[in-house]
């Protein structure tokens, strides 16, 4: 007998209902498993990270220690031999330049012999102004002889006044002549002396550019050959016109010294040559932003030569005890220079420095870098300031003790 409180339900209901409860199941443990992984990732930050997880999230770099020492401010520049003097041998007579009484390149001194004009033609009008003037000198006597009786006559008073006067004018034409046929003869004298030309300088001659047997015109403007002075010789250089403070300090005081290299010479080559800076140009130049110097050296051995291309190093000042660190430590920023220096927690730091001197290795700075603190020389770009930073600190670094060290440095933003 059938309960009439109980409702069958249709055949189609059932699945309907299983599919309910399926779905609340799953929905329950999928929110299980949630609350799990919740309560897993909270207990895990709680624990500290292992550094080398936080080594993988810093930023790699190079560094260097900044050390304390003096520094010699040195300027280096490229200088250029100057000869003292050049001269251009022209010849002051015409003539055929019979002979060359010296080699190519050859030193000579003041008054050694370098040309030989024909000098027939010379000797010749030099023997006639010699002549001329020993007639002239005939008549000259005469003349003074004439005047010696007209005056005796005179005195007694047997000749006109006109008579004496014609005598002593005779008398005075006569000298002139004698007068001028002297400096006939020094000028033709000249004229054969100039057949022999000389070396006004001592100095090495270059190429004997008109060769003997050509003919030559007095003050042709084409030289024959050129010498140039090479002991002493002069170098002359520029610096910046921001150093002139300390040229000027220098220079006042007689302690401006020039020590020059033959070009690529570096450290291995040969000892250089050192001389005084004596002459400090009275201008900067406008254009380029800088002042010109010159050395005089003695130049012994003959290596320099004009024209010739030298390693200039000036000592301007010396900084007692500076604090150095390696150029590439030092960044460009809006606010100025600043340099980055890794904290005792391996953090960037930025500090504020100023460059006093710069040698192209190391800088000499002021500013908030103390020596003895790490500086980072490598990868400034990936550094954030306050950010972790790492360094391998068995590789090596440079050290602005000695100078340039292993790295580089001069990708600031590697």
């Amino acid at each position: 007998m059938e309960n009439p409180n109980t409702k069958v339900l249709p055949p189609a209901a059932v699945p309907v209902a299983r599919s309910r409860a399926g779905r609340w199941w799953l929905g329950g443990a999928a929110l299980a498993v949630a609350l799990t992984a919740f309560a897993y990732v909270t207990h895990e930050q709680g624990r500290p990270v292992p550094p080398a997880v936080r080594q993988a999230a810093a930023a790699p770099v190079r560094v260097a220690t900044a050390a304390r020492r003096d520094v010699a401010v040195v300027e280096r520049t490229i200088g250029t031999v100057l000869a003292n003097t050049t001269v251009q041998i022209t010849a002051r007579v015409a003539g055929v330049i019979d002979a060359a009484d010296f080699r190519e390149g050859q030193l000579v001194k003041a008054g050694d012999l370098l040309f030989q004009i024909d000098p027939r033609p010379y000797q010749a009008a030099l023997a006639q102004a010699r002549a001329d003037l020993a007639k002239d000198q005939a008549q000259l006597t005469n003349a003074v002889s004439n005047e010696k009786r007209t005056r005796s006559v005179f005195d007694e008073h047997l000749t006109s006044a006109e008579q004496l006067d014609a005598a002593v004018a005779a008398t005075g034409s006569a000298k002139a002549a004698v007068q001028a046929d002297q400096a006939s003869v020094d000028l033709a004298q000249l004229n054969l002396d100039y057949t022999r030309i000389r070396s006004p300088v001592e100095g090495k001659t270059g190429a004997i550019l008109v060769q003997p047997g050509n003919l030559v015109t007095a003050n042709s403007t084409a030289p024959l050959v050129t010498i140039t002075q090479i002991r002493p010789i002069k170098v002359s250089f520029a610096l910046p016109q921001s150093d002139l403070p300390r040229i000027q300090a220098r220079a006042g005081s007689g302690g401006l010294v020039a020590t020059v290299e033959p070009r690529g010479a570096g450290s291995d080559g040969p000892a250089g040559n050192v001389a005084t800076v004596d002459f400090v140009s009275n201008r900067v130049d406008d254009e380029t932003g800088t002042i010109e110097l010159r050395a005089t050296f003695a130049n012994a051995d003959e290596s320099l030569v004009p024209g010739q291309l030298l390693d200039v190093a000036v000592g301007l000042d010396r900084l007692p005890l500076a604090t150095v660190v390696p150029r590439a430590a030092v960044n460009d920023g809006p606010d100025g220079q600043f340099a980055y220096v890794v904290t005792a927690d391996r953090r960037a730091e930025q500090r504020s420095v100023r460059v006093l001197f710069d040698d192209g290795t190391d800088a000499a700075i002021d500013g908030d870098v103390r020596p003895g603190e790490i500086v980072i020389v490598e990868g400034q770009l990936r550094v954030v300031p306050g950010a972790a930073v790492s360094y391998d600190e068995a590789r090596p670094t440079q050290s602005a003790t000695s100078g340039a060290g292993a790295a580089a440095g001069n990708d600031r933003g590697a």
